[in-house]
């Protein structure tokens, strides 16, 4: 049995998470981070998240827990806790994968704050909270612009520490991207993206079509509502200052079989699939207007 000390503490700590759901913020929260999570109970960056949210009240840190199966969803629980004005936990009980866990935290963020600037960023910290917020500062200052990337640019001054000793795979990979975008994007794999409100729903609204090229999916999005120049007038890249990779996240030989084969199949559903549809309505617009 638990001794009445131990009873205690359990009371305590369910009093202060009880108080932490049942937060209702008077602060507007101007910015929004949506931060994907799975089996991070070990290597959440708990002091650096607590940190920032308590130095940036204006900043909503949301934390999706995608099924985790240790303790990770009590591990966010707890900072929400400590910072709970800023500071929200969405549970996934089943894993969905990242892309699953960013859409489903965006959607979340935008029907229930109304932060004007809405973005995402990877919870192992290769972006600090930090530069995502002066990217969207960055963004600020240019209105004009939808969305801002952040992009991991090796340049002087800046502390990008990233394997750059790519395999001829990743390079073609690259250049597929490109080539289905239609853009000469530097970085489209980067983990820290920032989009206006009114974007929200449209981008995230559907299921995506692959689990790690959403980024890919989501440019390819913007395209298909605003036209093929989307890309080149609304969309900045913004150098990073500071970036480090975490872990091993070089292709693997399965990857380098599947990639390639699932950009051929985004290529297909956004640019070939609809194709034929809008050519047959131009058809119809042209034998419209002319004259009997």
């Amino acid at each position: 049995m638990k001794s009445l000390q131990n009873q205690r503490i359990d009371i305590e700590i369910s009093q202060l998470l009880q108080n932490a759901l049942d937060y209702n913020p008077e602060i507007h929260h101007q910015y929004a981070i949506v931060i994907p999570c799975y089996n991070e109970e070990k290597r959440f960056a708990y002091q650096e998240f607590k940190t920032f949210a308590q130095k940036h009240p204006e900043v909503l840190l949301c934390l999706v827990n995608d099924g985790s199966k240790d303790r990770t969803l009590a591990v966010l629980r707890g900072i929400q806790t400590e910072s709970p004005g800023n500071i929200v936990v969405f549970d996934m009980p089943q894993n969905g994968g990242k892309s699953e866990a960013v859409r489903q935290g965006m959607l979340f963020v935008h029907k229930n704050y109304n932060s004007k600037l809405i973005g995402f960023l990877d919870a192992d910290l290769a972006t600090h909270p930090e530069e995502w917020l002066l990217m969207a500062k960055y963004k600020e200052a240019h209105p004009k612009f939808g969305a801002i990337v952040g992009s991991r640019i090796q340049r002087l001054g800046a502390e990008i520490n990233r394997d750059d000793s790519r395999s001829f795979a990743s390079k073609m990979i690259k250049k597929i991207i490109k080539s289905i975008l239609k853009a000469n994007f530097q970085d489209t794999q980067c983990g820290a993206k920032i989009f206006q409100r009114n974007l929200v729903p449209f981008l995230f609204k559907n299921n995506f079509q692959t689990p790690w090229l959403f980024d890919v999916e989501i440019f390819l999005r913007l395209q298909e509502k605003f036209g093929k120049t989307t890309l080149q007038k609304g969309v900045l890249e913004y150098p990073l200052l500071q970036w480090s990779e975490i872990g091993d996240s070089r292709l693997k030989l399965k990857d380098t079989i599947k990639i390639p084969l699932q950009l051929l199949g985004l290529y297909y559903h956004y640019q070939v699939k609809k194709k034929p549809k809008s050519i047959m309505n131009k058809k119809l617009l042209t034998l419209s207007i002319q004259p009997n």
